[in-house]
């Protein structure tokens, strides 16, 4: 049976991630019974423009929008979360006090940003499997990256325009989008941390929230003029009603909704667990050393709100992959692939055989690679080991950046939960000498692998010595460098691959799941790969939960009721308490979107294309949702526009961007 690729095939809650250049009229039909005043041509239309023209990718890891006609864009605060603090300082904590440009002239210049529009997307699915076809009958590499770095330099010198190639499907559709890239980009506005993130950890994932999460930046053309956009969004303040339409338009990431029972559950129960603790014990390691020292707080902040999101996102799709029964309903699923036993017994098999590996992997992979923050310094100075002025560079950087009393402990536990857990076939020399040296004294060894280290010798004694002892080709030589570096991930997959291989079933089992739904008459979209997408919803509730019912919509009352100056997640700035607004204005709200990660600070939109709020956040009962969108509890958080404006108005006091929006 073929498939069809941008047809709905029936109508179901309000699930889907939709490609933009499919809006067909089965799906302008479901969108208007749901409330829609426009039309798809209105929406995206690559001859007369839509109001997707006025949406961006930000380097395909969050999403913005144009709000002007003079290229300022908005979007979340998380998403500028790095911006930000990379521009403070102990002087200047744009941070903990905000960022407010009061003219153009303020604008701060951002360097390596790229933000992309999206030009036109063609079907090259044919060219695709010719040109494969083609290197196969040459005796030519034909994997996915050869084929990627053909056609794009092909469309790119063809068009002039940046190029990306999109498998759809597992490679049963190919799609050729053109963008047209920017890349002065520069910050001109940025609530404090505590007032776009307030309620912290605690509150991420959760509903209700009262977050500003919103940031502005402006785009300059190559003449270093303001960008003017082919489309900007009408900002709406009349706000919105419950059941009213509500339309995200953004660049999710990723998700994994034709994954088989059996992958989903190696990643749930095999893996997560173990990512799931040892990033827990890590996060506990920073924060302590973050609540004690403001300057560790200004260092780690970045990477720490990283690792509490995916940590918090991953504890929560285990907790709701389970509540929801999301693997039992693969397997229901799976039952009914009569015609496709075989190919699901042998991943059965192939997922068990490689269990005890993949857990390995984690161990390596959170230990070594990630558990560590000057890890990557390590990285970086082994890439540059024949340049001695690079590689003392990149470790002063690397030594600025960090605090020598958090990577010793994070050091602490990554060697005592690495030389714990690793199988023993898998330990190299350095591994092996210290466990034959110390035994299990990890404290010892901790001690023993810190002070005779470039890390330790930097700074205490003369600079050229620790150059000539631990840089240039002897950087090898260095023991953490040893203990990062000496296994690879390449080890591990190799030996891998010796036991099985399920990679190869899992395009076969795509299509066997996609001949499935298309027979159930489930709607079909592919999974979300950064490519710019609809979905479409209305603004509602969260269901019960526990017996509880949520309102759709939170106030500033709540920022009142929570204040807690004794509470960092729970304060914000004494300028901001100046200017709360009134207890019934309106701060953020639900709608039953479908989002996922790079949705962050996508437009959401009423029923005539006006802006109401950004996409910020999910619920935690959607936490399963790269797996399956369980209806009734798949939220959208949102904050609304009005409030967004407020904090502009009245704690950034940035009149002349109020006039450019006409307020």
């Amino acid at each position: 049976m073929a498939l069809g690729f941008c047809a709905l095939t029936a109508a179901r809650a309000d699930e889907g991630m939709w490609l933009i250049q499919c809006l067909d009229k089965a799906l302008e039909k479901n969108m208007k019974a749901r409330g829609l005043k426009l039309g798809a041509r209105e929406i995206y239309n690559e001859q007369a423009g839509g109001i997707a023209d006025a949406v961006v990718s930000l380097g395909f890891y969050c999403t913005g929008s144009m709000i002007s006609d003079e290229g300022l864009l908005i979007t979340n605060h998380h998403c500028a979360f790095s911006d930000v603090a990379g521009l403070s300082t102990p002087e200047h904590n744009y941070l903990e006090d905000g960022f407010w440009a009061l003219d153009r002239s303020q604008e701060i210049p951002l360097k390596g940003k790229e933000f992309f529009f999206l030009n036109k997307v063609l079907d090259v699915t044919e060219e695709v499997e010719q040109l494969r076809a083609q290197l196969q009958r040459e005796g030519k590499p034909f994997g996915s990256r050869r084929i990627n770095s053909i056609m794009e330099k092909k469309y790119s010198e063809l068009t002039g325009l940046e190029a990306g190639l999109q498998g759809m499907w597992a490679g049963t559709k190919y799609y050729i989008c053109l963008y047209t890239k920017y890349t002065d980009i520069r910050l001109v506005g940025a609530p404090p941390v505590t007032v776009a993130a307030f309620g912290g950890d605690e509150d991420n994932w959760e509903w209700p929230q009262h977050k500003a999460d919103f940031a502005l930046y402006r785009i300059y053309d190559k003449d270093g003029q303001p960008l003017r956009p082919k489309r900007r969004l009408t900002i709406s303040q009349k706000g919105y009603r419950e059941g009213d339409f509500a339309m995200v338009i953004g660049y999710p990431g990723s998700t994994s909704r034709y994954i088989s029972s059996a992958e989903l559950n190696q990643t749930i129960n095999v893996e997560r667990p173990v990512a799931n603790r040892l990033r827990a014990k890590q996060m506990d390691i920073i924060r302590k050393w973050m609540d004690e020292d403001p300057a560790v707080r200004m260092k780690y902040s970045n990477s720490f709100f990283s690792l509490s999101n995916v940590a918090e996102l991953h504890e929560g799709e285990v907790g709701c992959v389970h509540r929801f029964g999301v693997i039992e309903g693969l397997r229901a699923q799976e039952a009914l692939m009569t015609e496709d036993r075989e190919l699901l017994d042998l991943l059965d098999r192939e997922y068990a055989a490689i269990s005890a590996i993949e857990q390995q992997k984690v161990y390596y992979r959170e230990t070594l690679v990630r558990g560590l923050t000057i890890a990557r310094t390590f990285m970086r100075m082994g890439s540059a080991k024949d340049d001695l002025q690079h590689q003392r560079k990149l470790l002063a950087q690397g030594l600025a950046e960090t605090d020598p009393r958090v990577e010793k402990e994070l050091l602490a536990f990554s060697v005592q939960e690495f030389l714990t857990n690793m199988d023993p076939q898998f330990l190299q020399p350095i591994h092996l000498e210290l466990k034959e040296r110390f035994g299990e004294d990890y404290a010892a060894m901790t001690d023993w692998l810190w002070d005779n280290s470039c890390i330790a010798g930097f700074g205490r004694i003369p600079d050229q010595e620790v150059v000539n002892a631990y840089m240039g080709p002897t950087i090898e030589k260095d023991p953490i460098n040893r203990f990062i570096r000496e296994l690879s991930i390449s080890m591990l997959n190799d030996a891998e691959q010796h036991v099985a291989e399920p990679s190869p079933l899992r395009r076969e089992y795509v299509h066997a799941r996609y001949r499935l739904l298309e027979r159930l008459g489930i709607p079909q979209y592919p999974d979300a790969n950064s490519t710019m997408r609809l979905s479409y919803g209305r603004v509602t509730p969260l269901e019960p939960w526990d017996g509880i019912y949520a309102h759709w919509q939170t106030t500033a009352r709540g920022l009142r009721e929570k204040y807690n100056p004794a509470n960092y997640d729970f304060a914000y700035p004494d300028a901001f308490k100046a200017v709360l607004p009134p207890a019934d204005f309106p701060v953020n709200f639900l709608t039953d979107n479908d989002i996922t990660g790079g949705n962050s600070g996508s437009p959401v939109l009423n029923a005539r294309g006006e802006l109401i709020g950004l996409a910020f956040d999910g619920n935690k009962e959607s936490l399963a949702s790269d797996y399956k969108a369980v209806e009734g509890y798949n939220k959208c958080v949102c904050v609304d526009i009005r409030y967004v404006l407020w904090i502009i108005r009245h704690l950034g006091r940035q009149e002349y961007v109020l006039k450019e929006l006409g307020l």
